[in-house]
């Protein structure tokens, strides 16, 4: 069922969510695939990972606003694009929650379901400055927005060979933790690309993260 679309980034993008509620068969009900994406579900195994297959297909129909649906086609890289369009997609599950995007510009986008264990893995995604501003009263959040920031920001450059901690940083100074914006930046050897981040709480309960390049 879709939850939520709306535009952001000085209305040039779309945002949706579908909260997964269908079975397979009414997920599927009116989704006409392409061959390519029949076979890649014939090779899905579990009932939920179907679903949310068809579920981010659904959602990107959805914000196209087309009549005729376009394939989701990945490039070699893995970055998936929307046929037939000139907009940038990107989509992610969480339990539960589907997100899409799509921008004209480079764009990612993370919901990740709030999970007491991402504590002990925060070193391993989470440079020296962004850990410094962490605190008793904001950690679950922020490590979860840096998290969910870092993976849409990675999503929207479509490249491998990134180190979340080393190549990636975002900005927590004085920014509020229910909802905001902020900036975030990737920084490879001679590389670099800042990234216009948008995010928010969603039902108390996930950390909805955008990310479009600057």
């Amino acid at each position: 069922m879709l939850i939520l679309q709306e535009k952001f980034n000085k209305q040039l993008g779309h945002l949706g969510l579908w909260r997964i509620e269908e079975d397979e068969r009414a997920m599927a009900d009116g989704l006409p695939l392409s061959k390519a994406e029949s076979r890649q579900l014939s090779g899905i195994k579990g009932q939920g990972r179907r679903i949310e297959f068809l579920a981010a297909r659904r959602l990107l129909h959805q914000l196209s606003g087309r009549e005729l649906r376009g394939a989701l086609v990945k490039d070699e890289f893995g970055k998936p694009h929307l046929e037939g369009s000139d907009h940038h997609v990107s989509i992610s599950h969480t339990e539960q929650l589907s997100a899409a995007v799509a921008h004209p510009a480079p764009c990612g986008v993370d919901v990740q379901l709030f999970v007491a264990k991402i504590g002990r893995l925060a070193k391993r995604f989470m440079g020296e400055a962004e850990l410094a501003q962490i605190t008793d009263a904001n950690r679950l959040i922020f490590q979860h927005l840096v998290w969910g920031a870092k993976e849409a920001m990675y999503k929207a450059y479509g490249r491998r060979e990134i180190d979340f901690r080393d190549h990636l940083f975002v900005d927590l100074k004085d920014i509020p933790l229910e909802k905001g914006r902020t900036t975030g930046l990737l920084k490879k050897d001679a590389l670099e690309i800042r990234y216009h981040l948008e995010y928010r709480i969603w039902e108390r309960n996930y950390m909805l993260v955008v990310a479009v390049k600057e």
